[in-house]
């Protein structure tokens, strides 16, 4: 293979495909990790102007496959062909100039630049070494104006942007390459479904005129809305390759993927005793341009559920809850208790726990081992004297690591090695090890496969039947409305329904957004 930055093809220049087959066809590819195979001979077959949907379990093979097309990776064996002929991928540079695009699940963006710096990072517009910043910026108003956010400048410190506006930072990147092939993995793990649908009317334009797009996502609702056709990867191999959408049931695809059927109906929900006791109070809580007055109270034993668009203030209700943000007014008591505004360690040791939407920036300490992630917040009550007691610690996260299944079950692994169902049973485990009895759920199937979102509901609802008041976030009504006994629509700000889960539907939930956000 070669070692610069081309890519070694007869003609690597984006442009129409010049032949009736494939735009890209990959066979047999390998890679090989220290102590494990991760791809064992996959193949994937692309056409131009379709949207071909990945589905496999976290650890399937799909980062270490897209790694490899987007020449991060080289594989050990295998071919590829791009538009008839053999490609090999030096560099991710190489695979740009190729035309393959990757927007990677973990934002890549570099929040200490602008807008328009990131947009064109690598690949910049310059006159004679000087950027040409008018130029720049006019770009990328023009992509943003593309995907639908005008509203973002160019100019802005990417910084300040939520994750949702990050990911739509990423997708101009994306489009800036002009790339016949545009690889989209989990592009709507932080959108809500405003935004998804806005992320959907791109795909069909880009796909309208003669691009490509590989859509990874564990979202089945959304592969039956804008996939054509799917291939399936389990154990780095491929189990299902090109299924038409339309001959692909959800069933099926379940098994696929995991080899067993997997139930998605939620169970039931534990009931609430009647003589529960209120264990968190948020009475006009009210954080000045993000949320006002904002009053609710959770049970012992009952799960409440935050519903509304991105941006409409649920996240920050939470991070307000949690200490990490300093309410302009109201109050926040856990059982009968009033707790000092803006102290994360208050927070804690009344016993309130956050797993936080960006688990892995916020949430992980990613290079050190599961046991030290799930004891991070009771390092005091294991310390043997001035030192920690490292083997107090590997007994107590053992213990839960086999109460929650995490798996793989080795305390010494680090948490950055764990697929996302795992990384996130270990942030419950460290508020669970805590004695935490208020737990605050933000997206905490963001990026999580179908088989792990089952065991995640069962242990969310486990908690709550344990005693525990539970608050949920998530992007997904769906999801919502089926973990929650209670749901608070939130919308531009403020609480504009409070009811059983039991007695609202999708439809009516974004009925009231809608009609919150306009008020």
């Amino acid at each position: 293979m070669v070692d610069d930055d081309r890519a070694t093809t007869p003609d690597a220049s984006p442009g129409p495909t010049p032949h009736d087959g494939p735009l890209l066809r990959m066979r047999g590819i390998v890679k090989h990790f220290p102590g494990a195979k991760a791809l064992d001979g996959v193949d994937l077959e692309v056409r131009p102007g379709e949207v071909h949907c990945l589905l496999g379990q976290n650890g399937a093979g799909k980062s270490t496959l897209i790694k490899v097309l987007a020449g991060a990776h080289r594989p050990d064996s295998g071919t590829i062909e791009w538009r008839g002929a053999p490609l090999q991928l030096a560099s991710p540079v190489a695979a740009l100039r190729a035309g393959v695009a990757t927007m990677y699940q973990e934002l890549d963006v570099v929040d200490g630049l602008t807008v328009a710096e990131n947009v064109y990072l690598g690949h910049e517009l310059a006159t004679g070494g000087v950027t040409r910043r008018r130029d720049a910026h006019a770009r990328t108003a023009a992509l943003l104006e593309q995907l639908g956010h005008g509203d973002i400048s160019p100019q802005r410190e990417v910084g300040t942007l939520r994750a949702a506006g990050k990911q739509i930072v990423s997708m101009a990147r994306a489009l800036s390459h002009d790339a016949r092939l545009i690889i989209m993995d989990e592009p709507s793990a932080v959108l809500d479904s405003e935004e998804v649908a806005n992320l959907f009317r791109v795909v069909r334009e880009l796909t309208a005129a003669g691009v490509a797009v590989l859509y990874i996502s564990h979202r089945l609702e959304e592969i039956r809305q804008i996939g054509d056709r799917i291939t399936v990867l389990k154990d780095g191999r491929t189990v299902a390759a090109s299924l038409p959408v339309a001959q692909a049931p959800t069933a099926e695809l379940i098994r696929l993927m995991t080899g067993r059927a997997v139930d998605q109906v939620f169970a039931a929900r534990p009931p609430v005793p009647d003589d529960a006791r209120e264990l968190l109070r948020v009475d006009g809580l009210s954080l000045h341009g993000d949320f006002r007055d904002v009053s609710f109270s959770v049970r012992a034993g009952e799960v409440v559920g935050l519903a509304g668009l991105v941006g409409s203030g649920r996240s920050e209700i939470l991070e307000t809850i949690y200490g990490a943000r300093r309410a302009t007014s109201g109050t926040v008591s856990v059982d009968g208790r009033t707790l000092r505004p803006g102290s994360v360690a208050v927070a804690v040791r009344a016993g309130v726990g956050l797993a936080p939407e960006e688990r892995k920036s916020q949430g992980l300490l990613l290079d050190e081992p599961v046991y030290r992630n799930i004891t991070l917040s009771t390092f005091a009550r294991l310390a043997n004297g001035p030192l920690l007691d490292e083997r107090a610690e590997r007994r107590v996260a053992r213990e839960q690591i086999d109460a929650l299944d995490l798996r793989p079950a080795d305390p010494d692994r680090t948490a950055r090695t764990l697929s996302g169902g795992n990384q996130q049973k270990a942030m419950l485990a460290r508020w669970l090890v805590h004695g935490c009895r208020v737990l605050l759920l933000d997206e905490p199937t963001r990026g999580v496969d179908v088989g792990a979102r089952a065991e995640i509901y069962a242990l969310v609802h486990a908690l709550a039947q344990a005693g525990n008041a539970v608050v949920v976030v998530s992007s997904e009504i769906e999801e919502v409305l089926g973990l929650s006994h209670r749901v608070l629509v939130v919308a531009d700000g403020h609480v504009v329904h409070t009811g059983p889960a039991d007695q609202i539907d999708e439809h009516r939930v974004l009925d009231l957004v809608m009609e919150g956000s306009a008020a």
